[in-house]
């Protein structure tokens, strides 16, 4: 016997086709609408971090020092030793000419207005007139990972550890740089190894930062205290330090931030 076609219930079918396939379509469109919006979230807290973070941290490596300045301190060393708080020119900076620390603080300070894509612009300049400047390519390098480029940042910074392997900046940014992208073993390990060329207050900082993450409250505070000892001010960034919030309610560190016993 012959199946009898019935035309209603075919129309019936393919419109009820037709319904299920756009309520399908709409529960992708939903999940990936949800997927892009919960990555965005989360880069732009991310991108907050970021941007909290060198102003908390690296900000105090700023060099402030104008050519005056340079010229002077090279002339005179006993002005430059006798007035050691307005002029910071380490020996590093000594060895370069006014032009390239020109260049790098022209770099420098933009990275702090949080204008990456101009600060590796400038750096560009500085390695381009003068390769052999680790400054250039460890400033370079930590914009670019401030601007979302790991593997450039990174290339950058080991471009100036080859130029000097103890520059201790470029240590605690290499460090910086893992732990922004949440490579915490690696950064723990950088930010000691600077550590071992500079007893640097931000290196101990960044350390007692991971350990917070952690709950890890010996740690976090055994670091966090060194970092007080050098600069009693480290209190008041800890006190906003979300990294701090696992451990940021027991005793130690309510008596070594607020001063509670």
């Amino acid at each position: 016997m012959s199946r009898i076609k019935l035309p209603g219930k075919e129309k019936n079918k393919k419109i009820i086709l037709i319904v299920l396939v756009i309520v399908a379509i709409g529960i992708l469109s939903y999940e990936a609408w949800a997927t892009i919006t919960s990555k965005t979230i989360k880069s732009e807290n991310k991108s907050q971090k970021e941007i909290e973070k060198p102003m908390n941290t690296e900000e105090s490596y700023m060099n402030n020092t104008t050519n005056a300045d340079i010229e002077e301190a090279v002339d005179d060393d006993s002005k430059t030793n006798n007035n050691d708080e307005k002029i910071k020119i380490s020996e590093k900076e000594k060895n370069y000419s006014a032009r390239e620390n020109e260049l790098y603080n022209d770099a420098y300070r933009v990275f702090f207005e949080h204008e990456y894509a101009n600060a590796i612009s400038k750096a560009d300049t500085l390695v381009s007139e003068f390769p052999s400047n680790a400054m250039g390519y460890n400033i370079r390098g930590i914009a670019k990972a401030y601007n979302g480029d790991y593997d450039g940042g990174m290339k950058d910074i080991d471009t100036s550890l080859s130029i000097d392997k103890n520059y201790g900046y470029a240590r605690f940014n290499k460090a910086l740089t893992y732990e922004l992208y949440e490579n915490m073993d690696e950064a723990l390990e950088w930010y000691n190894k600077a550590l071992e060329v500079e007893d640097y207050v931000w290196s101990y900082y960044g350390i007692a930062s991971i350990y917070g993450r952690r709950g890890d409250v010996t740690n976090t505070m055994t670091y966090l205290n060194k970092a007080i000892q050098i600069d009693p001010g480290v209190k008041d960034v800890a006190k906003t330090e979300h990294d701090f919030d696992p451990v940021n309610s027991s005793k130690e560190f309510q008596k070594a931030v607020y001063n509670w016993f």
